[in-house]
């Protein structure tokens, strides 16, 4: 081939890559954290979580490849750290290091250990809140027990912000005003003098939401103007999950 085609060749391939890269990028962007990386009757949390979750090998025990416990894909030694990923009722996905060489793949919950016997329970809980937040952000909406990071993600930085201290302790109170375009009719002349209307579209306020936080969480929602909140009325979520 010609020197000076190949050199086409190359950066046009190249180009094609990184096209490809940035495209598979963006739409993993798009995607919830909850929605990557599943497998069926899987719950994925490693990405979902603030930090690590840590477990012990209880006993020399198998990982498998895939979560239906059939291929082998390694032995685990007794006191074994391995890192969470993802769970199921009757098992676990850990990352960690075999006998052979580091892997990740299933492992049976009884061959696992933590130091909180309540784990499981706290992880379900806080994934099924998860889920439900991440709808609400998704469809712009907000809940009694969301945070106030969650408000922002949903609505956006507030029109307002305020807070007090009382007996209570310090209470936060963002407030939102939510705008529409509304049409207007102008009537004027063109260019040859004929009366002509034009439709224009001004941004009006139409209705103003005002949430009330205590200990970290939406406690109240408050219409103050118009009808923000639609015929839905407020909706709730557990409050912030504690994991460790």
């Amino acid at each position: 081939m010609n020197p000076r085609f190949r050199s086409v060749f190359v950066a046009a391939a190249a180009l094609s890559f990184l096209a490809g890269s940035l495209v598979q990028t963006q739409a993993q962007q798009g995607r919830s954290r909850l929605g990557s990386n599943t497998e069926p009757g899987s719950l994925y949390i490693e990405d979902i979580l603030p930090k690590p979750v840590r477990l012990n090998v209880a006993g020399d025990s198998v990982i498998y490849y895939q979560i239906d416990m059939q291929r082998p894909l390694g032995q685990m030694a007794l006191g074994t750290s391995v890192q969470l990923v993802a769970m199921t009722d009757t098992s676990y996905k850990v990352r960690g290091r075999a006998r052979h060489g580091d892997v990740a793949g299933w492992m049976r919950k009884e061959d696992l250990k933590s130091a909180d016997p309540q784990l499981y329970d706290k992880l379900k809980a806080f994934y099924d809140r998860q889920k439900k937040v991440d709808e609400l952000i998704a469809n712009r909406q907000v809940a009694l027990g969301m945070t106030n990071v969650e408000v922002e993600q949903s609505l956006g930085r507030p029109t307002r912000k305020s807070s007090k201290i009382s007996a209570a302790g310090r209470e936060e109170v963002l407030e939102y005003s939510i705008f529409d375009k509304v049409p207007q009719i102008t009537t004027g002349r063109d260019a040859a003098g004929n009366l002509v209307q034009t439709t224009i579209y001004v941004k009006v306020e139409v209705g103003r939401l005002t949430i009330g936080f205590q200990n970290g969480a939406v406690s109240e929602i408050n219409e103050t103007m118009g009808n923000p909140l639609g015929t839905g009325g407020v909706k709730i979520v557990p409050g912030p999950i504690t994991v460790f």
